[in-house]
């Protein structure tokens, strides 16, 4: 392990307090992280966990190399909310026979996870290493990979979960210290439990891990009758599949503690008989528009696309890497107030220090002091501190120019130094035409967008006197 890798300091909410990070395996350090819930264009709450993250995953890619990191962030791509609005946009549809609920869900998903890419790209992130999808893990796999299925039958086995009323529900009191990252026990919940409990659970706190779908509904065959899957499950077998039964980083936002992380941890830890799911768990804060706490019913909700590409926020479109810097100049942890006068303060800020990058034909090092900034559990205002210092000492072709513009591709914004190769592209783009002819759609949703965080945006089309599909490309800067 790296002198600089031994410094990495990181808050862990499941003991709350801040550790010297110490991977499990320093030549694959695993992370993951729960992705979008694709029913709805994703909103600006949720570009913070993405750009966190990836500043995360650039800082552990630095210290352990770009091997030796594995990045998994998921897409949920099967949940109650997915089929309201599959009935909700395309009820007249389902109805008429024109088209099956699970096609409805096919083109809710694919357009939200579409933009989902589009969105966290302009924002500067990098692809996760595996982006899994929740419908891929519900089933047994033929490669052998966790599946849900397989992991509620180990817990049934194993006296953690009980079938009632047609739902596998997981037993919370099957856990003794159930409850240890949130900090709730059992006899809380109970309190704070509402009047009308369902009937059929042991204990209040007790939570779905299989409920059985009706006719209409999408479902899976399962020893408990054809159904889905609850939400927590999901993300258990997903990480497990990838990064095995114990891993080093888990994390989301702060909204995701309780219920969430805290079920991941006891279906994870009770299936897999381990004393641990992640050894670090962090959380990014909450994130407040203007003031107040955003919401529809304010309107003050706000999509990443919208602030991309509309005049619905400051009157103004904004760049993502804009986008991007406010949301890091307020450490992840503590709570942010996005507004218009951030935006306008991380702009001109991104323009004082473009413009000092500009000096250097090329980029340097990026400083130990900035990796250090950030190695201090992601203090990234004390490496923009470190940032400005180098702006204010740039000169034409100085080793502070090139340090400086060092420093901002590695924190993820685009000082114009990286040049598209041509003959990569295009491999690239023959490759992905290859994996669509062979219906792969993952795979070649992967390539496209790693050439969009790349700025190389891909535009299919048919050739007019063929018809065979083709593609074009442009660079976005």
């Amino acid at each position: 392990m790296s002198d600089a890798s031994k410094g990495l300091s990181l808050y862990n909410t499941l003991t709350r307090t801040k550790d010297v990070f110490v991977p499990i395996d320093a030549g694959n350090v695993r992370m993951y992280v729960c992705g979008p819930t694709v029913y709805d264009f994703a909103h600006i709450g949720n570009a913070r966990p993405a750009i966190v993250f990836d500043v995360l995953f650039r800082l552990l890619r630095h210290l352990y190399g770009k091997a030796g990191v594995t990045y998994v962030r998921n897409i949920t791509d099967v949940d109650d909310k997915i089929n309201a609005r599959a009935l909700r946009d395309f009820g007249a549809e389902i109805a008429s026979g024109k088209l099956t609920l699970n096609e409805a869900i096919r083109r809710v998903t694919e357009k939200t996870a579409d933009q989902y890419h589009k969105d966290v790209a302009a924002l500067g992130c990098l692809p996760p290493t595996v982006e899994p999808r929740a419908t891929e893990f519900v089933a047994q796999r033929a490669d052998g990979k966790a599946d849900m299925i397989t992991l509620i039958e180990r817990l049934i086995e194993r006296g953690h979960a009980y079938v009632a009323a047609g739902e596998v529900l997981f037993d919370t009191a099957s856990m003794p210290d159930y409850g240890e990252l949130s900090k709730r026990n059992l006899d809380e919940q109970q309190a704070g439990a509402r009047i009308a409990v369902d009937a059929h659970k042991k204990n209040p706190g007790d939570f779905v891990l299989w409920k059985l779908s009706s006719p209409e509904e999408p479902g899976w065959d399962s020893p408990w009758g054809r159904g889905r899957p609850g939400w927590h499950i999901e993300c258990s077998a997903m990480s497990a599949a990838y990064l095995g039964d114990v891993f080093d980083i888990h994390g989301g936002g702060l909204d995701l503690i309780f219920p969430h992380h805290e079920n991941e941890i006891a279906q994870s830890r009770c299936a897999h008989g381990t004393d641990v799911m992640a050894n670090v768990w962090m959380h990014n804060g909450f994130l407040q528009v203007e003031g107040q706490k955003m919401s529809k019913s304010l309107g003050n909700f706000y999509a990443i696309a919208e602030l991309l590409e509309t005049d619905t926020f400051g009157g103004r479109k904004w760049p993502g890497e804009v986008l991007r810097l406010a949301m890091l100049m307020t450490h992840y942890r503590e709570p942010i107030d996005f507004s218009v006068r951030k935006l306008e303060e991380a702009e001109n800020t991104l323009r004082k220090w473009k413009r000092a990058a500009d000096l250097a034909p090329a980029a340097g090092q990026v400083p130990a002091e900035v990796v250090a900034a950030l190695s201090d559990d992601l203090a990234t205002y004390a490496a923009f501190q470190q940032l400005t210092q180098l702006a204010g000492e740039a000169a034409d072709g100085n080793e502070a120019a090139a340090s400086l513009k060092a420093s901002l591709l590695f924190l993820g914004f685009d000082v114009g130094a990286a040049k598209v190769d041509e003959a990569a592209v295009a491999r690239a783009i023959a490759k992905r035409l290859e994996l669509i002819a062979a219906k792969n759609w993952a795979e070649a949703d992967r390539i496209r967008d790693e050439l969009l965080a790349q700025g190389v945006q891909l535009k299919d089309g048919k050739d007019p006197v063929t018809g065979e599909r083709i593609t074009t490309w442009e660079v976005k800067r």
